[in-house]
């Protein structure tokens, strides 16, 4: 049976943000604004081991697919020692990492793939240098996230997806630029909007591009035809080059929410569980994890947040019914 919100939304996807710190400081997530961000200390932050204590629960309930997220992930030190607890897990079908790939050596990559991890997703916005070491804020270069790509897929990593997020004025020039260098490719590139995620990025509506100006702006050089879905839940729609060069996916949550199929719970470092991207407050598992309850008492107190949840922040955004300035969750303390 699954378990459903008062949405009739199952449990079937987990988001795991290992840490909220991150070596970028990309404009559209943790932008400078001339102060330091208020991060977790140390001592705060879930153990791996409760980490997995908690996926194993959230796994009885129904969860499939577990995604490792930050922040950024790899910049938490020996973070395959999670994901090979995770893999220990009996049902759980799929471990994927969110990464923008700066520390994602082949040694890395190897040790990931060896511990159990299945895939990763990584996130590159421009391949001019400039441009992209503008965007990540530590004049990071492109080139390095472009070996990642490579260590990921020669690690078997893989199927490897590439998000670009694409803001107005600042990187939508590039995106025949990303699609030409990866349409014939094994890896499938994802547009994304800029979204209003968190409360520090200075989100307005001009500044998105919608994915149908995307789509069309690619299709005017290399036709596209749209795919089915891979799985419910999915929050890229596909679509395929119809000279059969590959696919690319665009995640619309500005202009088309896809609210009414989102399958997502979401854990933050320090054990807060959000049922929303858009969220403000969490339910707190790490209290009972440090206050000795069971596994079962843990699992009660997931269901009972799951059920309740009604959570459908892009609909009312996009239908005006949004409140201005209401305080969310930074993205880089529960992931994008």
């Amino acid at each position: 049976m699954r378990e459903l919100d008062r949405r009739g939304r199952p449990l079937q996807d987990l988001r795991i943000s290992v840490t909220d710190r991150c070596n970028f400081r990309c404009a559209y997530c943790t932008p400078r604004h001339g102060r330091e961000l208020q991060l977790l200390p140390h001592a705060d932050l879930l153990t791996f081991e409760e980490m997995a204590r908690l996926a194993r629960v959230f796994v009885t309930l129904g969860v499939q697919k577990v995604r490792l997220t930050g922040g950024e992930p790899l910049v938490r030190p020996s973070v395959e020692n999670l994901v090979a607890l995770l893999a220990d897990i009996p049902g759980l079908g799929d471990i994927a990492m969110t990464t923008n790939g700066a520390l994602l050596t082949p040694r890395k990559a190897k040790l990931l793939r060896e511990a159990g991890l299945h895939r990763v997703t990584i996130s590159l916005d421009a391949l001019d240098e400039d441009l992209f070491s503008r965007i990540n804020g530590v004049g990071f270069p492109a080139c390095k996230v472009l070996e990642a790509v490579e260590a990921a897929a020669t690690a078997g990593l893989t199927p490897i997806k590439i998000n670009m997020v694409v803001k107005r004025g600042l990187n939508d020039d590039a995106i025949l630029d990303m699609a030409g260098f990866f349409r014939k490719s094994d890896h499938v590139l994802r547009f994304i909007e800029y979204m209003d995620a968190g409360n520090i990025n200075g989100w307005r509506p001009e500044d998105v591009v919608p994915a149908a100006e995307i789509l069309a702006r690619i299709s005017e050089v290399w036709p596209l035809e749209p795919l089915k879905p891979t799985r419910f839940g999915e929050v890229a729609t596909r679509y395929g080059y119809r000279d059969g060069q590959g696919e690319i996916g665009v995640v619309a949550s500005v202009t088309q929410p896809f609210c009414r199929t989102c399958t997502r719970a979401r854990l933050s470092p320090e054990g807060q569980l959000f049922t929303c991207l858009f969220g403000h407050e969490g339910t707190d598992l790490r209290a009972l994890l440090r206050d000795g309850r069971s596994d079962a008492e843990i699992g009660a107190a997931i269901l009972d947040t799951w059920h309740a949840r009604s959570d459908h922040y892009s609909e009312l955004r996009t239908d005006g019914a949004q409140p201005s300035g209401a305080a969310k969750v930074e993205m880089f303390h529960i992931g994008g």
